[in-house]
């Protein structure tokens, strides 16, 4: 009998891999805000030869780098446990009550729990964002504006809303008819040496500006990283010490101008209930800003003296301020106008009409000089012909260079 051969039946070809599902798209308000025009310009211009007007970086040759190392080394050497910890999300007792002295001393009361310690005054910014606003909410600024308060304000889905100024700042009667009309949540302002005008807005105008929000019920979110950093004239007191500002006013101060920036240390004053809100935001943020810088720059408040520091940085910078301003008729085109502003870091231009700051960007940085252009700075309409200048980093005779490149990129 003959037996049969098994059918060999071929195994089946392997089916090929199902593809991979796409991941979830980024939320919305990712691809709707864009970066900063600020820092995207400082990497294209980070070559060592470019003298780069961009940046508002303080001069690092003027960092009390041996107070600062000193400060480290005793909170290091007396606390490590304590300096290496976790710590309140309210910020170290010790530095709020320096702050606290300090702002006291400067015309408004204030003592250590009016106070919230935050990584750089940026962060407070974002917490009151998050504390204040709700999507679709309006949000008054000033025109033109701190760019990276519009990229907070964007985040949180606010409607920014331009009140209309001038060349002191905005306008306390189109202010008030702007509240009226929109009923916003806040105003925001930079009022001594504005980012990126360099401007002050004058006394009477503060106190304005305090009246109209304790009528209409805003908030005023008062942002004063430059005040300290006063070359001539006198100290303008702060909205928050105003008539009608006390429980409406959000204080950001910060050492990143007058100590160092890579502390990252600011700090947001403001009513209880709101300094509440905002330290729940930190806790769900970075829960507390890091202990050893706090207690470090608490350190160098007790033992060394931060105001004749300043004093000497304001001094530089006034000589550097007025290098710009010399030599600037010679670097932009006949017709251009521009800031003189009495402290802080930065100046506004405006050249003649038929340029386009943002176009000839390219064309200057390739003369290894840079500005920022004025074009970002603005929610309306821009003005195309404006640009801001920084004039803190450089030495008097490299600003003198800076602006005879300036002036060869301009082509004028």
């Amino acid at each position: 009998m003959t037996v049969a051969e098994p059918v060999r039946v071929p195994a089946p070809a392997p089916l090929p891999p199902a593809p991979a599902a796409p991941t979830p798209p980024l939320a919305a308000r990712t691809r709707a805000i864009g970066g900063s025009p600020v820092r995207d310009i400082l990497a294209v211009t980070a070559r060592p030869e470019v003298i780069n007007f961009a940046g508002g970086l303080p001069a690092p040759a003027l960092f009390d780098v041996a107070g600062i190392a000193d400060a480290f080394r005793a909170v290091l050497d007396e606390m490590p446990g304590r300096a290496l910890q976790y710590a309140t999300t309210e910020g170290e007792p010790v530095l709020r009550a320096a702050l606290a002295a300090r702002i006291t001393a400067r015309g408004l009361t204030t003592g250590a729990d009016d106070l919230l310690v935050t990584t750089g005054s940026q962060q407070a910014l974002s917490l009151l964002a998050t504390a204040l606003l709700e999507p679709g909410d309006a949000v008054l600024v000033e025109e033109p504006c701190y760019l990276a308060a519009l990229q907070a304000f964007g985040f949180a889905g606010a409607r920014v809303v331009t009140v209309p100024g001038d060349e002191h700042g905005v306008d306390p009667v189109a202010l008030e008819e702007l509240v009226v009309r929109e009923r916003p949540k806040l105003l925001y302002t930079v009022p001594t040496f504005q980012n990126p005008t360099g401007r002050t807005l004058p006394a009477d105008r503060r106190a304005a500006v305090a009246a109209v929000a304790a009528r209409r019920g805003l908030w005023i979110v008062e942002d004063d990283p430059y005040g300290e950093l006063r070359f001539e004239g006198e100290r303008v007191p702060w909205i928050a010490s105003r008539e009608g500002g006390a429980d409406r006013v959000a204080l950001l101060g910060s050492f990143s101008k007058v100590m160092a920036p890579g502390l990252r240390l600011g700090w947001l004053r403001g009513p209880a209930a709101l300094l509440r809100a905002c330290a729940v935001a930190k806790q769900a943020a970075d829960l507390h800003t890091p202990t050893v810088n706090q207690l470090a720059a608490a350190r160098y408040l007790a033992d060394r003296d931060l105001d004749a520091h300043v004093g000497k940085v304001a001094a530089v910078y006034r000589e550097r301020r007025d290098a710009m301003l010399a030599g600037l008729p010679d670097a932009l085109p006949e017709g251009s106008v521009w800031s003189r502003p009495e402290g802080g870091m930065f100046l506004w231009a405006r050249l003649p009409q038929s340029y386009d700051t943002t176009e000839l960007l390219r064309r200057v940085v390739a003369h290894d000089v840079a500005y920022v252009p004025g074009a970002p700075f603005y929610t309306g309409v821009p003005d195309r012909a404006t640009l801001r200048l920084c004039f803190v980093t450089q030495t008097p005779e490299e600003i003198g260079e800076g602006l005879r490149r300036l002036r060869a990129g301009l082509g004028h």
